[in-house]
């Protein structure tokens, strides 16, 4: 099964109280999951990796064989696919946990797209990214079957 993840990280100042959000849909464009995560203080450029690792994560669990990630951060996608080397060691670790996930899968491509279009899951980082803590550990499912 082939899906794809749009994916987003904000932080309210850089770095600020921060969120990770993923909008994960089929081939067909049906929905499959949105996911929130706050993140605490960090970066900007840490929360879109977090939300990279989230959607590495749920794909997993909806048996994904193939992923499309769809992400608005060109530093990110450049990253992930060897164009630019990760200097900062923060977003390297993340890097390497995203890369070990990425062996789940037979194969993931990285597409930069540009902002308005990765609208749902932008909302979805900046809500968790608002929340501050107040559901810090739980992270939103929504799955239509």
């Amino acid at each position: 099964m082939r899906l794809i993840c749009y994916i987003d990280g904000a932080s309210r100042g850089n770095p600020g109280p921060a969120g990770a959000g993923a909008y994960i849909i089929d081939e067909t464009g049906n929905e499959l999951s949105r996911l929130t995560s706050f993140l605490g203080n960090t970066t900007n450029n840490v929360a879109e990796y977090k939300a990279l690792i989230l959607a590495l994560e749920q794909a997993h669990l909806l048996d994904a064989d193939n992923l499309e990630i769809r992400s608005d951060s060109q530093l990110l996608v450049r990253q992930m696919t060897g164009v630019y080397k990760i200097k900062n060691q923060t977003l390297a670790q993340i890097a390497a946990q995203a890369h070990s996930l990425m062996k789940n899968y037979k194969s993931v491509t990285f597409i930069h797209i540009r902002r308005e279009l990765n609208k749902t899951a932008d909302h979805l980082a900046s809500m968790a990214a608002r929340s501050a803590g107040r559901n810090e550990s739980k992270i939103k499912l929504n799955f239509l079957f």
